[in-house]
């Protein structure tokens, strides 16, 4: 007969323990693994936890969600610029060939890419400390905030431009931020109106 004992990392065990073949289960109830050795009480099978300090709500405040606002908008702003670099990498590099050809285009591709990320960070960096300045003045988190912070960026963003341009900026702040906010509350909005 064979050996029983298998060999691992941390020494042998045996194929037969008897606490290897303890049931695992998962909320829904479906076996993990015979194989793992511990108590299933000790799993969590409800809703994800994580520790919170004392204090502080369960949900990410708009600190938090800075962080990842900034990145995305940061390599959103170098997709699309690597994306419209190619595109006029192509047509000014038709004349070329060969490594000369992928050298300009590899260039214009970094170059553009690089300008797209830096100018769609600046803004969401803009927005990011204009939103949280204001959450902190108000105490409050709502819509509000976030149409006045896309608003007051759309201001500053352009205000190095004059008058016209700076206006021009704030309006698209406003008309960007308001669909986000009506996109994001529709629910609410058609539960409002079928109320009626």
């Amino acid at each position: 007969m064979m050996d029983q004992r298998g060999s691992g990392l941390f020494g042998g065990y045996s194929y037969g323990d008897p606490t290897l073949n303890v049931p695992v289960t998962s909320g829904g109830g479906s076996t993990i693994s015979p194989y793992l050795n511990l108590d299933p009480r000790y799993l969590n099978t409800g809703d994800a936890e994580f520790i919170v300090p004392t204090g502080q709500s369960r949900v990410r405040g708009r600190f938090e969600l800075a962080f990842s606002q900034i990145g995305g908008s940061v390599m959103s702003g170098a997709l699309y610029g690597g994306i419209n670099g190619l595109r006029v990498a192509r047509s000014q590099t038709a004349e070329l060939s060969g490594k000369v050809r992928m050298s300009q285009m590899l260039t214009l591709v970094t170059k553009q890419g690089a300008s797209a990320a830096n100018a769609v960070g600046v803004v969401a960096v803009m927005y990011s400390i204009l939103g949280l300045g204001i959450s902190w003045g108000r105490g409050t988190e709502d819509e509000i905030n976030t149409i006045s912070a896309a608003t007051a960026t759309g201001l500053l963003y352009k205000s190095s431009a004059g008058l016209k341009t700076m206006a021009k900026g704030g309006a698209v702040g406003l008309g960007l931020s308001t669909l986000w906010c009506l996109y994001h509350n529709k629910d609410k909005i058609l539960n409002s109106q079928t109320n009626y």
